[in-house]
């Protein structure tokens, strides 16, 4: 049974998601004005969302547009954890934020995080939703960036595989959550180079960010 395309919906979710992580983090944390990140970033989720509801048949500027669009979300992310790097080195005392304020947005910033990973995965791997579409199965996918264990597994012996199972968006999600938590892979592996690097640059700016609420948390305490 061939399953109906994968809809733009979920991932606007997790966009719109982000816009409200984002625009509630204290202002010394955000690349410029507050505004700017939600008025780019819906400038350019509105006309996707309207002209390709779905991932089945796409233009290149409209898959160009979606990837562009998740790189804006990631860049503004990444200028949030410098900040907060920065105001833990150079405002460790008079202006910084307080232990609350910080254990509050490097939370915000964490999940942020894992949010644009899952949706990086999820927009490139196999060739991206669109190609993912054209397969029956997974199993069809010669070139997939990521091992599922679904993948592994062989439905002619088991009733709970599906045999026309495709990851969606939500096992990227769960992906980006495992890798963020535990810094590696745990069910899915990457397959090739691509996908490692990105599960290193996640891992690294998870790892970054707990480490300076934890520093601050400690230093607070003592």
């Amino acid at each position: 049974m061939v399953k109906p395309p994968e809809p733009r919906w979920h991932a606007s979710i997790v966009v719109l998601l982000t816009i409200l992580l984002y625009v509630t983090l204290p202002s010394k944390l955000t690349l410029g004005p507050v505004w700017a990140f939600p008025l780019v970033v819906l400038v350019l989720l509105v006309p996707l969302s309207i002209f390709a509801p779905y991932r089945r048949v796409e233009s290149p500027l409209q898959r160009g547009t979606s990837i562009v669009l998740i790189a804006i979300v990631n860049l503004f992310n990444v200028a949030s954890v410098i900040e907060l790097i920065f105001d833990l080195v150079f405002r460790g005392g008079k202006g910084a934020l307080s232990g609350q304020h910080l254990l509050l947005a490097g939370g915000q910033i964490w999940l942020t995080n894992i949010l644009v990973f899952s949706l990086w995965y999820w927009e490139l791997d196999g060739g991206g939703p669109q190609v993912r579409d054209g397969a029956r199965s997974e199993n069809e996918l010669a070139k997939a960036d990521f091992l599922f264990t679904a993948m592994l597994a062989d439905y002619r012996k088991s009733a709970l595989i599906d045999p026309a199972w495709k990851p969606m968006l939500l096992d990227y999600l769960y992906l980006a959550f495992t890798n963020a938590l535990a810094f590696s892979p745990t069910d899915t592996f990457p397959m090739t180079g691509m996908a490692k690097v990105l599960m290193m640059a996640e891992a690294v700016i998870s790892f970054v960010t707990m480490a300076v609420v934890v520093s601050r948390a400690v230093n607070i305490i003592s």
